[in-house]
């Protein structure tokens, strides 16, 4: 696995960009510092320099079809889930869907994935990550960050963890990839599906929800995720609602995330 190391740069998605035609599945770019780091929503994304993991991955589907790409960012997920557990024991982490990290209600990484496609598949993916790793204080107006180091009270190697991380994603990318060029009648890896689910955050019962749609609060329950990455919310008196993206918020402690 190659790892190219900067010192500091604008988004490390953007530079993975920049050289991803050529590039081979699985290199990384890890910035050391990051002045325009990007996030869901065109959000920006504080990461004090030098202390917590701002990285981005090249993944080279050669199976999955553009409709169920949603299966990358379940593996990506699935894949640093596995990788903090091992770091915060005693804590819960999960997924917020789509693919923000939480340990209890505080967000500890997010993800920016970016498909490029090319003749009706998936050219490639760049997996943009921020892990919340050394930083001791967060000074920007993000509602819940979260760091390993607030955690654990103690500091952790940023190059172990960003190896452990990459490997983890490919392992699972590769099991979920070959998976896919077995499959014959669209559907998606199940394992890989239960293993999100099983992660997911508040799908322990009901909670507050703000429908951008609608534009109203409901109270509902989590009853699903189809391979599509449209999520199932059911509410107190048996009504449905299904959102994509950005068509539902969480609402924590009065405001939403």
């Amino acid at each position: 696995m190659q790892v190219i190391d900067l010192p500091e740069v604008d988004s490390t998605n953007s530079f993975l960009a920049l050289i991803a035609p050529d590039s081979p599945s699985g290199i990384v770019v890890l910035g050391r510092a990051q002045t325009a780091g990007r996030g869901q929503r065109g959000n920006s994304w504080e990461a004090a320099p030098g202390e917590n993991i701002t990285m981005s991955m090249l993944l080279r589907p050669a199976h999955i079809a553009p409709a169920g790409q949603f299966v990358i960012s379940q593996a990506v997920s699935v894949g640093i889930v596995n990788v903090l557990k091992r770091y915060l024991p005693n804590s819960t982490v999960s997924v917020k869907w789509p693919n923000d990290i939480y340990v209890d209600d505080r967000k500890i990484c997010g993800i920016l994935i970016e498909n490029t496609l090319s003749g009706g598949s998936i050219d490639y993916s760049i997996v943009g990550m921020g892990i919340n790793v050394n930083q001791r204080e967060f000074l920007s107006d993000a509602p819940n960050p979260v760091s390993i180091y607030q955690l654990t009270d103690r500091e952790h190697d940023i190059d172990v963890l960003v190896r452990e991380v990459a490997e983890e994603i490919l392992a699972l990318f590769a099991e979920v990839d070959a998976d896919h060029s077995k499959q014959t009648d669209g559907s998606t890896h199940l394992s890989l599906q239960e293993r999100y689910f099983g992660m997911l955050w508040r799908s322990d019962g009901y909670y507050p929800y703000h429908d951008n749609i609608r534009d109203m609060n409901i109270m509902a329950a989590i009853e699903s995720v189809a391979p599509s990455g449209h999520i199932t919310l059911v509410t107190m008196d048996g009504e449905r609602y299904v959102y994509a993206f950005k068509e539902i918020s969480s609402i924590l402690n009065g405001g939403e995330i």
